[in-house]
């Protein structure tokens, strides 16, 4: 309830408004009934009898109660907003008093006080009275993430004391994510729900666990912009047609998985991360529109999959990307659309694997690649007419095999190879020109 909600007319204006509908509403009746029974005029002959006198005076006594009936409405209704606003104050006066106590719980020394103070929070984000305090208490769990993060000093016995402090004020930060990957699983519109709202976890270190499991992503914006991952995050099974950002991320370590997800709308990205350890997963995942970026980003270490995928639609992008180390696999993947584009990338080291995959619509473009080593790719595959793309790629070192391919050559592969075709790239024998 807004302030515009709690605005009401003066009395002398809502009563005239009434009974100015009132009169439009009867005039309007009895004007149908006069045309419906096909009066056409009223005989001005007749005698007031009685009877007649006695009807009038009943029609009299009936208006004046059903305009008595009308103010009483209107009172009515007026004291029922006043007193829904007032509840509505007294409810936000209520969770201010508390968020307060929350906020300071959260500012103590005392690990076990912070820890009262963040499921406080959580309690009153579930409790409030309106969207906007709920946002609010979720920016505040949020803010507390992306204090600075201060290392373990070890186990050294000479820091036992700050080892324990860090051990104890880890368990806050690990709570406050499950805590918030709990009730971002949780069916939207539902009690203790928090799907459509803003979740800034931009620059937050996440070395423990968060579940966001058939999860669904379609309002609110999702950032962990910047954050550094060491720890496992689950996004198995969830639905992504809203936008959720890891821009500039840092994958140094653990897991982060995206199996059995559904890319129907809306954008993931990571747009410019650097993945030198840990791993990405997108095994059995379904992409059916929407986008998922890695535009700009640098494989230094660790693998990113697609193994089982299906994609009938949107976009994978690895436009401009750096392919230094690790590994990038597409097994058993099934493209019939959308496109899976690497143009302008460089592979020097490292693996992009697209063993046993079907071809058979969209599009897998290498244009304008650099290929100056490591090791890409196609064994076993089936390529329909013009769905993989090589024009304008450089094979300078690394290898590139496409033993066991079925289907016609790639466009753009052969001139991009040339003559005669370097020991580092494996054709199959049915691309190759006869031999005079």
């Amino acid at each position: 309830m807004d302030d515009r909600e709690l605005r009401l007319w003066k009395v002398g204006w809502a009563l005239g408004l009434a009974f100015a509908a009132a009169v439009l509403v009867a005039g309007g009746i009895f004007y149908g009934l006069v045309e419906l029974l096909d009066f056409k005029e009223i005989d001005s002959t007749a005698k007031l009898d009685a009877k007649t006198l006695f009807d009038l005076v009943k029609l009299s006594f009936g208006v004046v109660a059903g305009a008595g009936a009308l103010v009483a409405l209107v009172v009515a209704y007026r004291r029922q907003r006043v007193d829904e606003a007032g509840a509505h104050r007294d409810a936000t006066r209520l969770h201010s008093e508390r968020f307060s106590q929350a906020v300071d719980k959260l500012g103590s020394d005392s690990p076990a006080v912070r820890l009262g103070g963040v499921h406080a929070l959580a309690g009153l984000a579930d409790d409030a009275p309106d969207d906007s305090l709920r946002q609010t208490c979720i920016d505040v769990l949020c803010a507390y993430l992306q204090l600075p993060f201060t290392s373990d000093p070890g186990d050294d016995p000479a820091h036992q004391e700050e080892h324990h402090r860090y051990l104890a004020f880890r368990k806050v930060r690990h709570t406050i994510l499950r805590l918030i990957a709990d009730h971002y699983r949780r069916p939207h519109g539902t009690r203790r729900s928090w799907q459509g709202c803003d979740l800034d976890l931009t620059g937050v270190t996440i070395d423990g666990n968060m579940d966001f499991s058939d999860a669904t992503f379609s309002g609110g914006r999702v950032s962990f912009d910047g954050a550094t991952f060491s720890g496992r995050v689950s996004f198995d099974g969830a639905t992504f047609s809203g936008r959720v950002s890891f821009l500039a991320v840092t994958v140094s370590g653990g897991r982060m998985s995206f199996d059995g997800a559904t890319f129907s709308r809306g954008r993931v990205s990571f747009f410019s991360s650097t993945f030198s350890g840990g791993e990405v997963s997108f095994d059995g995942a379904t992409f059916s529109g929407g986008e998922v970026s890695f535009v700009s980003s640098t494989f230094s270490g660790g693998e990113v999959s697609f193994d089982r995928t299906t994609f009938s639609g949107g976009e994978v992008s690895f436009v401009s990307s750096t392919f230094s180390g690790g590994r990038v696999t597409f097994g058993g993947t099934t493209f019939s659309g959308g496109e899976v584009t690497f143009r302008s990338s460089t592979v020097s080291d490292g693996g992009v694997s697209f063993l046993a995959v079907t071809v058979s619509g969209g599009r897998v473009s290498f244009g304008d690649t650099t290929f100056s080593g490591g090791e890409v790719s196609f064994f076993s595959s089936t390529f329909s007419d013009s769905t993989v793309y090589f024009g304008g790629a450089t094979f300078s070192g690394g290898t590139v095999t496409f033993q066991g391919v079925s289907g016609s050559a790639p466009p753009g592969l052969l001139l991009a190879v040339g003559t005669p075709v370097p020991a580092t790239v494996t054709l199959s024998p049915t691309w190759l020109p006869p031999i005079p």
